[in-house]
């Protein structure tokens, strides 16, 4: 068995690993650009190289075998290890370069970061973006992505680390036509009658909450909503008129200043929740991953993102 690395061979290593992140030759092949087939036969060709199975192949399902999953965690760190190498040598020449991998919610991804990461590869136009926007939590570590933005509770810092960018008060809205229509809600009883727009994850809405004056904050589901899980289609659906919802201030400013919308039952809003900019414990910040951390903690200190405490 042969140790020496041809460029066929490194093609091998770079298709094996986009097929284990997503778990589908398919998948994979959109993202080379190249066919399902080609994908499938270059990983076979790897595979025979190393004289092991790295995947198990259903019809339904693929996945790592347990040598695979060793081999993608070498890989992942051998990347890494060159990444850092190129990274140190642009450093020096004071121009980052690379990749940096990033996974925001859609509308404050579209709406507050990008002006941000725009202007950043601007300055430094060796410096490359790989963004996604979604509105579903994601593992950075499994999901191979070097910075997540993530606006709530974070469920568990034991493998992250969080910078906060600000605090944003969950706001109640609706059209001023949609109250003249339906009357206006004064409490969760009340509310119960009305056309309500709830986020949507994982087959559920995402609850409201809320804190009437001097009691414990509540959760609210309504029995008859519209469920959606991306916030800016939300948005276009409240400002049609299609119902109440609740958004994270910086997301509604505009439209509550220019009369669009309206903010309902002031009395009931809960304690303002986070947004933080979050990246895996174990993974050291290489340069240009830096690069982006500390411009996104100086625009949150100039109050870009919203209020900082």
């Amino acid at each position: 068995m042969s140790t020496g690395f041809t460029a066929e061979s490194l093609r091998g290593i770079t298709n094996f690993v986009i097929t284990a992140k997503s778990n589908s030759f398919t998948e994979a092949a959109e993202q080379l650009g190249i066919t399902k087939s080609a994908v499938g036969k270059s990983v076979a060709r790897l595979e025979e190289r190393l004289g092991t199975r790295l995947f198990h192949r259903s019809t339904r399902k693929l996945s790592l075998t347990s040598d695979g999953e060793a081999y993608l965690t070498s890989c992942l760190s051998a990347l890494e290890i060159l990444d850092s190498a190129e990274n140190t040598l642009s450093r020096r020449q004071d121009n980052p370069a690379g990749t940096v991998r990033i996974d925001m919610p859609a509308s404050f991804g579209r709406n507050l970061m990008m002006p941000v990461l725009l202007d950043i590869t601007r300055r430094f136009p060796a410096l490359r973006l790989a963004l996604t926007f979604n509105d579903r939590l994601i593992d950075p570590v499994e999901e191979g992505v070097d910075l997540v933005l993530r606006l709530g509770e974070l469920q568990s810092t034991d493998e992250l680390i969080a910078r906060r960018l600000s605090r944003q008060r969950l706001l109640l809205c609706a059209t001023p036509a949609y109250l003249e229509q339906h009357g206006i809600p004064t409490d969760t009883e009340t509310l119960k009658k009305h056309c309500c727009i709830m986020g949507y994850r994982r087959g559920a809405p995402l609850a409201w909450r809320f804190r009437p004056a001097d009691e414990r904050e509540i959760r609210f589901t309504s029995a008859a909503a519209h469920q959606i899980s991306d916030g800016d289609a939300m948005l276009m659906a409240c400002l049609a008129g299609a119902g109440i919802a609740q958004f994270p201030e910086s997301m509604v400013n505009s439209h509550l200043d220019a009369g669009t919308l309206v903010t309902l039952m002031a009395d009931h809003t809960p304690e303002p929740v986070e947004l933080n900019v979050v990246w895996p414990r174990t993974r050291h910040l290489i340069p240009k991953v830096r690069l982006i951390v500390d411009e996104l903690l100086r625009k949150a200190a100039e109050g870009h993102f919203g209020p900082l405490r």
